[in-house]
């Protein structure tokens, strides 16, 4: 018996009218906000119901805190002076941090508009929590990952991991698996790096899908820790095992563009693949 995912609907596009009728429900849309003028980039549901944190890319750099329920803005998190590249949620309170083209990475708290902690870097950062919220990492200039205790960030790193650098592309995106013992550094070229997130080595590096446009993809951990995905330019998904370094998989969306999203469903075993429409994906069992 072997378990494959397919795609459960794709949508060419987001109008409510075109939707076939589907058994779960909250695949459809229920509401569409617009931020017309402060437009929309990174965005992360918090651990409250039906609110979010996103960052602009119209006017300001601020940060702001939205009231999905209603389309009100709770709070703004002013600060950075350039677009905010990386944005993390705390998996366990209200802590968010955020990475801008500032070389600047701060420290916020959803209960006050004010930054709980800044630092000053030498380049361009990404960064992410650990799964437990009691850490987070830094990637720097794409050549560096520095851990800090969020008890004593002020401190410095408590862990610094210098990677080879690539002059042919740049880190994109950082996450942590789920066990905490990975992390997957993702960059805008044709490469994924998977390190040991206590030593710093480089356990494997992923290749061989398309993106010679530089696009940025995202990459995900599986919810067992156990693989690695990504889009790519040609909208394929490509999936390696991340204990063995093999490729197990190459899903076909559809897609019509380069896929630069891919989130797994944190709970079930299901996730979403998006370009300019979208894919959702549910294991299918096959004698």
């Amino acid at each position: 018996m072997q378990t494959r995912l397919h795609p459960l609907r794709i949508y060419t596009d987001l109008q409510p009218s075109t939707f076939p009728p589907l058994k779960n429900r909250c695949s459809l849309p229920k509401r569409t906000l617009y931020s017309k003028k402060y437009g929309v980039d990174l965005i992360r549901y918090t651990h409250a119901a039906n609110t979010v944190v996103y960052s602009s890319n119209k006017i300001d750099d601020t940060i702001r805190y939205l009231s999905l329920h209603d389309n009100k803005y709770i709070r703004y998190f002013p600060g950075h002076n350039k677009r905010v590249v990386a944005l993390s949620m705390s998996p366990v309170d209200d802590t968010f941090i955020s990475g801008s083209l500032d070389k600047t990475i701060r420290l916020w708290d959803l209960r006050s508009p004010n930054c709980q902690g800044l630092m000053h870097l030498q380049g361009k950062p990404v960064c992410s929590f650990d799964p437990e919220g009691l850490i987070f990492a830094a990637g720097v200039n794409s050549e560096m990952v520095k851990l800090y205790d969020l008890r004593s960030f002020d401190k410095g790193p408590f862990a610094t991991f210098k990677l080879q650098y690539e002059r042919t592309c740049e880190w994109t995106g950082l996450k942590f698996s789920n066990d905490g013992k990975l992390i997957l550094v993702s960059t805008n070229g044709g490469t994924l790096r998977v390190l040991d997130a206590f030593k710093g080595a480089v356990l494997h590096s992923f290749g061989g899908y398309n993106n010679s446009k530089g696009v940025i993809l995202e990459a995900s951990f599986t919810p067992d820790s156990q693989f690695v995905m990504i889009g790519s330019e040609d909208g394929k998904i490509h999936v390696w095992n991340a204990e063995s370094g093999m490729k197990v998989a190459l899903l076909d969306g559809k897609h019509t563009g380069p896929v630069t999203c891919l989130q797994f469903n944190p709970k079930f075993m299901t996730f979403a693949s998006a370009c300019s429409n979208m894919a959702f994906w549910l294991p299918t069992i096959d004698d």
